[in-house]
């Protein structure tokens, strides 16, 4: 199991830049993130968890994961939609990773490259995916490439943490944006820790 990476250095500097999130990492401590290196099968995993809750998302993974062994290109190409359907998800869901599996076959999308993108284009080349949006785009550049610097307004339990780290009923936009700068260059590791204090 490959856990996210981050040291001493983010840390310290989150804890400069932001007391109250600094003492919430005191008390929860170092976070073990799991992430999934195989870009292709963190994309899959993204997709299956869209607007699932995490233990739905869990029991689906494994179900597709007894359909076709290992997460690859071809494996998924080899069954049907509706087998892949009947793993618990929406048609379209399963439409939506056929279609990256056909992508990636056809070579009109090369993950290969994405190591030396940055975030912005990455981002940009995989919303050109059929249901992929920016979130499963963000959610990717954490989970699979282990970029320092994304927080994602777009993930319900981030917002759900920074509401309740910094006592907030609601949370525009404006006021995400100056923490987001807050957290720069290491938004992700404040991310890490706003998806445990949502819990």
């Amino acid at each position: 199991m490959h856990y996210f990476e981050y040291g001493d250095k983010e840390i310290e500097h989150l804890k400069e830049k932001d007391l109250i999130l600094g003492r919430a990492m005191d008390e929860i401590g170092r976070i073990k993130r799991p992430i999934e290196p195989d870009i292709f099968s963190s994309l899959i995993s993204s997709v299956i968890g869209q607007q699932i809750s995490n233990q739905a998302a869990l029991t689906v993974k494994m179900r597709f994961l007894n359909l076709v062994g290992e997460i690859t290109p071809e494996n998924i190409m080899k069954v049907k939609i509706t087998d892949i359907q009947q793993c618990g998800m929406t048609m379209r869901k399963a439409e939506y990773i056929k279609g990256i599996a056909e992508s990636v076959i056809r070579k009109e999308i090369d993950f290969k490259m994405f190591k030396k993108l940055p975030d912005k284009e990455v981002i940009s080349k995989l919303t050109q995916l059929k249901g992929i949006g920016e979130w499963t785009a963000e959610m990717l550049l954490i989970h699979s490439l282990q970029r320092p610097n994304i927080i994602s307004y777009h993930d319900l339990a981030i917002r759900r943490g920074m509401k309740k780290l910094y006592k907030m009923e609601e949370l525009p936009k404006k006021t995400f944006n100056r923490y987001k700068e807050n957290y720069h260059p290491y938004a992700t590791i404040a991310s890490l820790y706003l998806w445990e204090m949502s819990k």
